[in-house]
């Protein structure tokens, strides 16, 4: 019901492979495009983002602000709004130096009209782009399916991409625009960071949409966030010598790289919506916890027993938190070096966690 299996980019065997991204204004088109090029270029194929935006204010800005942000060159002209001529430009450019993929950004419209649709189909029709993906806000549910549906008609729609699928909306409309279209949806939208676009496996979502988790997909951001050699260091020092607050900083940078904690609780088995509201999660509270430690002098990380009153108020006033923040975290912390020699005992050694309960705001 959502795909047989993944479905990446299809590569022209003669570069520059052209992409066309469409859709709606608001959809997240633009950030899209930007979040496509960084993940093509983290694979190693040189991209070109062109801007034929030419109508939504600041559009043009945007892009040039993303590409400068990624590194990622962006071709504009802001002397003409002939979208055909800016994209043939780019596309000489492309052509030059040799880019491996153009990513081309069409300008949207707040509702399907005939003048955007007319205006697509000339550039279509000059650029012969391979791939043409739609771009769906996935919050718009049924509605996303009508739009997909008139790009379609019009276009002839190779894939899709799915934004804003971080949120309580567990699929409805990865079913739908399915369902109808029969064309691959490639790519997920997670979070508005330029990291935050995921390979579309039918599979994951199936598991999402059924609160079954999504532990590859977690795994697979460990993979890419983690320092092996780091992660092995802190482990042999930890069984060694037990875990210090230094240690835990040490975790909880790592921690950070995976995205915002909420989201990643939403990948395990058995974790919904209502699950997350009651725990409380509080986005804030790793970066409060490391404001905290960071106050902290190297001696006192490495000896939390030497934290007096005073030393207490001075950490406190440092990080901009109350002192009962402070104790809570000292108070967690022992709770957790306790637990751990318990584990370390009972299971002969066995790897021990990383991060205590009730340390990021939940119950």
């Amino acid at each position: 019901m959502l795909g047989e299996r993944k479905e990446g980019l299809k590569l022209s065997t003669v570069p520059p492979t052209i992409v066309m991204m469409v859709g709606l204004q608001g959809s997240g088109k633009t950030t899209t495009a930007a979040k496509l090029a960084r993940r093509l270029k983290a694979e190693g194929k040189t991209t070109r983002l062109i801007a034929a935006d030419v109508y939504r204010p600041a559009a043009i800005d945007q892009l040039e602000t993303l590409g400068a942000q990624l590194d990622v060159p962006v071709h504009a002209d802001r002397s003409t709004n002939d979208v055909v001529k800016i994209a043939k430009g780019g596309l000489e450019l492309a052509t030059r130096n040799r880019d491996r993929v153009v990513i081309v950004d069409t300008a949207g419209r707040l509702q399907i009209d005939a003048d955007m649709m007319a205006e697509l189909e000339r550039l279509k029709a000059a650029i012969k782009p391979d791939e043409i993906l739609f771009v769906a806000d996935g919050m718009t549910g049924q509605e996303a399916v009508k739009i997909a549906k008139g790009f379609d008609d019009a276009l002839g729609v190779t894939g899709v991409i799915l934004t804003k699928m971080d949120g309580d909306a567990r699929g409805g409309a990865a079913l739908s625009i399915y369902g109808v279209l029969k064309k691959p949806i490639k790519y997920i939208g997670v979070g508005e960071k330029v990291d935050a676009l995921e390979e579309f496996h039918p599979d994951r979502l199936a598991g999402r949409i059924l609160q079954m988790g999504d532990v590859l997909s977690l795994v697979e951001k460990a993979q890419e966030a983690f320092d092996e050699a780091e992660a092995k260091k802190l482990e042999k020092k930890v069984r060694k010598e037990g875990m210090d607050l230094e240690d835990f900083l040490t975790a909880m940078k790592q921690m950070q790289k995976l995205g915002p904690l909420e989201h990643l609780l939403k990948m395990l088995p058995g974790v919904n919506a209502k699950m997350l509201k009651d725990a409380k999660v509080d986005p804030k509270r790793m970066k409060h916890l490391e404001a905290i430690v960071l106050s902290m002098t190297k001696e006192e990380r490495k000896k939390p027993e030497l934290m007096n009153g005073s030393r207490r108020s001075r950490v406190a006033k440092g990080a901009g938190r109350p002192v009962s923040e402070v104790n809570r975290l000292l108070e967690q912390f022992r709770g957790m070096q306790k637990m751990m020699k318990k584990m370390g005992g009972a299971a002969g050694g066995g790897r021990p966690p990383l991060l205590p309960p009730g340390m990021f705001g939940m119950r």
